[in-house]
C-alpha cells in the first residue's frame, strides 16, 4: 500500500477529506506521517486525535533550505511514497523539489494558471472573472506551476464575497485532491510536456 506525507499550516480540511476517503476505502493508500509547520495548527491536533502519525517540524526563524532538509529527512524516515500538500504555508525549495521528483502534490484554490500565490479568490474577484475553480497539480520549482493533475470549475455569482467563493471551491477541492492522489499512485498517466495525460481507463 502506497504511503502518503501530508503536509499542513492550519486546519488541514483537506487532509481530513483525504484521510476521509481512505478511511471509506475509496483511495487505496496509507498516511504514513502528518507533518505541521506551524505548532498550533488544528490539523495537527485533528491527526492526533484519528491516531496517525503526526509531527510537529516548526519553521520560524529557519532558512528555507535548512528547514526543507529536516523535512526530507521526517518523510524517508516515513518511507513516503507520495508528498501531498495541505495548505501548507512554506514554499518549498529547489533542492526539496528535487528530491521528490513529480511525488510532490498541491492543490490551489483556482484555475491555473491563473491566479497563483496567496488569495486567489480575491485576485478572482477583483478580476470580475466568471469562472473560478482549484487545481491539483505536481509541484515544481516554480510558483503554482507544476503539470496539472485536475481540475474543478466553479461559477463566480454575482453576490459572491471571498468567504463564500472560498467555500464553494473549498468542496470541489476536497472531491478533486483525492482523486487526482489515485490517479498518480496508480499510475494511470503519463507526462508529455507540461500535458498529464490520463489513462484511456481512468473513469474519475
Amino acid at each position: 500500500m502506497k504511503r502518503l506525507g501530508i503536509l499542513l499550516s492550519g486546519r488541514g480540511s483537506n487532509f481530513q477529506a483525504i484521510a476521509d476517503q481512505i478511511g471509506a476505502g475509496a483511495l487505496d493508500a496509507r498516511i504514513a506521517v502528518v507533518i505541521s509547520s506551524r505548532t498550533q495548527a488544528p490539523g495537527l491536533e485533528i491527526a492526533h486525535r484519528r491516531g496517525l502519525n503526526a509531527v510537529c517540524l516548526p519553521s520560524k526563524n529557519l532558512e528555507r533550505e535548512v528547514y526543507d532538509r529536516q523535512l526530507a529527512d521526517v518523510l524517508r524516515d516515513n518511507q513516503v511514497d507520495l508528498v501531498c500538500l495541505a495548505g501548507f504555508m512554506r514554499l518549498l525549495s529547489g533542492w526539496f523539489v528535487r528530491q521528490f521528483p513529480m511525488r510532490i502534490l498541491n492543490i490551489h484554490p483556482s484555475l491555473l494558471p491563473a491566479f497563483p500565490g496567496l488569495d486567489a479568490q480575491h485576485q478572482a474577484l477583483d478580476h470580475g472573472v466568471k469562472i473560478a475553480g482549484c487545481t491539483v497539480h505536481f509541484v515544481d520549482e516554480n510558483l503554482d506551476a507544476g503539470p496539472i493533475v485536475l481540475q474543478a470549475a466553479v461559477p463566480v455569482l454575482d453576490g459572491d464575497t471571498v468567504d463564500s467563493l472560498s467555500a464553494r471551491i473549498l468542496e470541489q477541492e476536497h472531491r478533486i485532491y483525492s482523486q487526482a492522489i489515485r490517479i498518480v499512485l496508480e499510475g494511470k498517466y503519463r507526462v508529455e510536456g507540461r500535458r498529464v495525460v490520463r489513462s484511456p481507463d481512468t473513469a474519475y
